[in-house]
């Protein structure tokens, strides 16, 4: 990991759903954020990469660079997303990598770039998150 996550994180911060499809956030830098997952166990029923798998990915990804961005006392969510498909993966692991392209007192998008072990991009996506006052409870 270059980059460690930050320090008010708590430790090994991750959804259920990131757990069962092996999404792993490598990289915390803010300004690119790097996650990975694997294809194996995450396909559709002809062997290609699931596009809600792709979509999970692109979603975690950047919801935690909109959480970094906003800080400890903020809540993000996400509002909207956009996921284009460009090749398919099929095996091995797909890396996303999330920068940001502007980050707002009240919302924050970010353009993710999806590729395959050989380098080729599968997917972009571009997520847009809203900023909001973080829950009393948390």
């Amino acid at each position: 990991m270059s980059t460690p996550p930050p320090g008010w994180l708590p430790d090994g911060i991750s959804s259920p759903l990131d757990d069962k499809l092996g999404v792993r956030i490598t990289d915390w830098n803010p300004d690119r954020l790097v996650a990975t997952m694997p294809v194996a166990g995450n396909e559709q029923p002809f062997g290609l990469l699931h596009g809600g798998a792709t979509c999970t990915l692109a979603e975690t990804i950047g919801s935690m660079a909109a959480a970094v961005a906003a800080g400890p006392d903020k809540q993000v969510v996400g509002i909207e997303l956009n996921v284009s498909y460009l090749r398919a993966a099929t095996a091995g692991t797909v890396t996303a990598v999330c920068t940001p392209v502007r980050r707002g007192r009240t919302l924050s998008t970010f353009v993710i770039e999806i590729s395959d072990d050989r380098g080729r991009q599968t997917a972009t996506a571009r997520l847009t998150c809203m900023t909001l006052k973080a829950p009393r409870d948390l």
